[in-house]
């Protein structure tokens, strides 16, 4: 399955249209979904994530999971998707491997939440049949900024909240045959949502 299903490109300005879209895709996402996120440090990966819990409905706080490796983000209850799935956010920066993907036990939870894997190419691959793929690329430079921190805090570099972000869906596996609705009516390359 080397080959996507499809592929859409889309233009953000600013950190807050990357969180809006990522809300969402998000709000499309269901238990089982595995989205494997790339692009330098300061691209945005940590904000989309953000946008994406926003979207699920899941507990707020979504730092990047660096140093843990991974984070589960509960469903809340009271919020827009009561009873909607868990979100597992991984740190796949200081893996070398699938094997040493395995030894985190993914599996556990990849039926019940959805799983999102910064860093993950060539590393999660093998844990679903199906995976929406989302590179982020910042138009200037790149590799300078720091992933977040701090609760709350954009991983867009703060100097250029504003430098515009090309984000790159590419949908594989049969739960991705066709693209989202809202990537098809959003397939222009001018600011998203």
């Amino acid at each position: 399955m080397s080959e996507p299903q499809w592929e859409r490109t889309l233009t953000v300005t600013t950190a807050e249209q990357t969180h809006a879209l990522a809300a969402a895709v998000g709000g499309v996402l269901e238990a089982g979904d595995l989205l494997v996120l790339t692009g330098e440090l300061g691209a945005g990966k940590t904000t989309f994530t953000q946008g994406l819990g926003e979207g699920l409905g899941v507990r707020t706080g979504i730092i990047s999971p660096t140093f843990v490796l991974v984070r589960i983000h509960p469903n809340l209850q009271d919020g827009p998707r009561p009873g909607g799935p868990d979100l597992v956010h991984v740190d796949a920066y200081r893996l070398e491997s699938a094997a040493e993907i395995d030894d985190i036990d993914l599996e556990n939870t990849m039926d019940t939440a959805v799983t999102v894997v910064e860093w993950g190419r060539d590393r999660v691959e093998h844990l679903s049949d199906s995976r929406l793929e989302v590179e982020l690329h910042r138009s200037v430079g790149g590799g300078g900024a720091l992933p977040a921190t701090g609760t709350g805090v954009l991983d867009f570099d703060t100097d250029d909240d504003d430098e515009p972000r090309t984000i790159v869906f590419r949908g594989f596996g049969p739960r991705w045959a066709e693209a989202p609705r809202l990537l098809e009516t959003t397939t222009s390359s001018e600011g998203g949502n």
